[in-house]
């Protein structure tokens, strides 16, 4: 009826949308009056679910709505887009819509054009009614210029396409139909022209929605058909009670899966009301089809009729029996109860449906870890309790080929991206453990788990353990040479090294002072690494007493008289430390007792010669508490 625009509100700073009413409209005074009261009542409307209308007015002969601008897609553009829906999301749908009509009904407002067209699922997945600028408020005069109706033909309720009265359940039939599109990506009615399209609203029954879909609910079924009932009476009398019905629908579904199919250009139109001569004369149409060319024949000439009828009764005694016997074998067409067959073997289907008329087919063969090879694992109708079928429908059936197994794959040393494609390329499932490793790089696969070649279940889960390096934070070594031990143990540690000391004596050094360090400077090591200080270590001289008692030693004495001849040994004492001779020196006199002061470091040897002859050696310890040695 309109064409729509974007367009900007420079007054409050948003945009909206425009509706422009189409120009073959605005010729008639009347349906624009008519139609701007039933607008303006429309704007007084404030739900979640209604697009709200701001302005209803004309300019320079154009007429027009100004609504809220949603962002989002058409009901029917997804319905185009999915094909048929899931049937919580229908329900879910179908309450925002009735909830939506039920606020408009208690304004007395009728919609009378409730389609998936003029229904918008925002990005949210809220649906909002829109275009209720045709809608007819009860106080007033029902929209509907001379001998046309106005409306989406597909989607009409009966007593709309008859041009009568339409009221709140008008609407709510409306809404069965979008339902029945929805679940099963069809309308109720398709024919080659509008005015067929609305005979059928009037005359026929639509097909069931479930029989088109066995995977809709038995309850959502039972809801659309009561919505789609020919007599208002019948239909549900209030939306509030359509309301109660869905959301009771939702605690207790039922469902399967049907091929999907679309239909098009319902857009909204202007057609003929269907008046009762037009009634008449597509009823004559029909029976004048039905009566065939033979019967035109007999209208012409009577007499032959007589003798037909006489052929005819030899013909019908003859054929009576086997056409009894045929009726008794046919019968009516059962409903019956859907056997139960997954789980079943091919040959216990067999054995299951001998007895009865229903045939079987297998269209398919899949994985399936929960059935073992050869047994069902899906049925189409399928199984229900309380689900009833026709007696010689065919079963659709799918054949488990058991569990599907697969190698894994060797990943070690691999890059974790490259690893998880092999691990996904043979149908398994990868989880991710991050370890510290010196070995292996940063993102490389240390280990796996399982190991490679190892048969395992499609699907199952490999264990891949991933380097993240070393997981230490790396150090420059910093420069303490020529530092004081402390403070050169200090900056080390602090900087989150190990340091180890050893000492060495360089008296051209201070001592204390670091000599080396075993990492140069600068060098970039892992923290916790161990340093090695040399350290310069002074020790300081120790004094220590050599007696070397000579009367003792050699049993030596003087002479008694001086005229005696006198002989006086040679004694030589020596002190080494190490190799090192410190003391060397030979005492020729009389002499009963020597005493020699030694200085040094550590252990001290001494040696005493007699007439170059080695009387005795010792150790003296210069580092303890008495360093003393005596020779006697």
């Amino acid at each position: 009826m309109a064409t729509v625009y974007k367009a900007k509100c420079h007054v409050l700073n948003r945009y909206v949308a425009v509706k422009v009413l189409k120009e073959e409209f605005t010729t008639d005074e009347e349906f624009i009056r008519r139609f701007k009261a039933e607008a303006q009542s429309a704007a007084g409307l404030t739900h979640p679910n209604i697009v709200s209308v701001y302005d209803v007015g004309q300019e320079n002969g154009i007429h027009y709505i100004v609504m809220e601008l949603i962002q989002g897609k058409t009901l029917k553009q997804i319905i185009n887009e999915d094909g048929a829906l899931p049937w919580k999301w229908s329900v879910n749908i179908a309450i925002q819509i009735a909830s939506a009509l039920e606020s408009a009904h208690k304004n007395n407002i009728v919609h009378r054009d409730i389609k998936p067209h003029n229904i918008i699922i925002t990005e949210d997945g809220v649906a909002k009614v829109t275009d209720f600028g045709i809608a007819k408020a009860v106080s007033n005069s029902t929209i509907t210029a001379f001998g046309t109706t106005i409306g989406s033909v597909h989607y009409f309720s009966p007593e709309h396409a008859r041009g009568g009265y339409t009221d709140a359940k008008s609407d709510l039939y409306s809404l069965g139909v979008v339902m029945y599109e929805m679940l099963t990506a069809r309308v109720p009615f398709d024919a080659d022209t509008p005015v067929s399209i609305a005979l059928k609203h009037m005359q026929e029954k639509a097909i069931e929605p479930m029989k088109l879909n066995p995977a809709i609910p038995f309850a959502i079924n039972q809801i659309i058909v009561k919505a789609m009932q020919k007599e208002p009476s019948l239909r549900y009398q209030s939306a509030s009670e359509m309301l109660k019905d869905l959301g009771m629908a939702l605690k207790n579904p039922e469902g399967g899966f049907v091929e999907e199919k679309n239909v098009e250009n319902n857009y909204t139109q202007r057609i003929g009301t269907i008046t009762d001569e037009m009634l008449e004369e597509n009823k004559k149409k029909v029976e004048k089809k039905k009566e065939g060319k033979l019967k035109q024949y007999f209208k012409k000439h009577p007499r032959m009729k007589i003798v037909a009828l006489i052929a005819s009764f030899a013909l019908i005694f003859i054929t009576t029996i086997f056409i009894t016997k045929f009726a008794m074998d046919i019968g009516t067409v059962k409903n019956v109860a859907v056997p139960e067959l997954v789980g079943l073997t091919e040959q216990e289907v067999q054995e299951a449906l001998k007895g009865t008329k229903f045939t079987y087919e297998i269209i398919a063969e899949e994985y399936n870890k929960e059935y073992e090879v050869g047994k069902v694992t899906n049925q189409d109708p399928a199984y229900r309790k309380n689900f009833t079928i026709k007696e010689n429908t065919k079963i659709v059936l799918t054949i488990s080929k058991g569990t599907e197994m697969t190698t894994v794959p060797k990943v070690v040393g691999m890059e974790y991206e490259t690893a998880v494609k092999e691990i996904e390329n043979a149908k398994l499932k990868i989880e991710k453990i991050e370890e510290t490793s010196e070995k292996v790089q940063e993102g490389y696969v240390i280990k796996q788990e399982p190991v490679e070649n190892t048969d395992i279940e499609a699907g199952e889960t490999i264990k891949v353990y991933v380097s993240i390096g070393t997981g230490k934070e790396q150090v420059a070594v910093t420069a303490v040479t020529g530092k004081t031990e402390a403070t050169a143990r200090k900056e080390l540690e602090d900087a989150k090294l190990k340091v180890e000391v050893v000492y060495e004596e360089d008296t051209s050094k201070s001592d204390g002072i670091v000599l080396r360090q075993s990492k140069n400077v600068g060098e970039v090591v892992e923290e916790g690494t161990t340093i090695i200080l040399t350290v310069n270590k002074i020790e300081a001289l120790k004094t220590g007493t050599v007696n070397v008692n000579l009367k003792s030693l050699l049993n030596y004495s003087k002479p008694n008289t001086t005229n005696e001849e006198i002989q006086v040994p040679k004694v030589k004492l020596e002190i080494k430390v190490g190799e090192d001779r410190i003391h060397n020196e030979t005492h020729s006199k009389d002499t009963t007792k020597i005493t020699e002061t030694v200085q040094g470091k550590g252990t001290v040897t001494v040696r005493v010669y007699v007439d170059d002859v080695l009387k005795g050696t010792k150790t003296l310890d210069l580092n303890s508490s008495n360093p003393v040695v005596t020779f006697e």
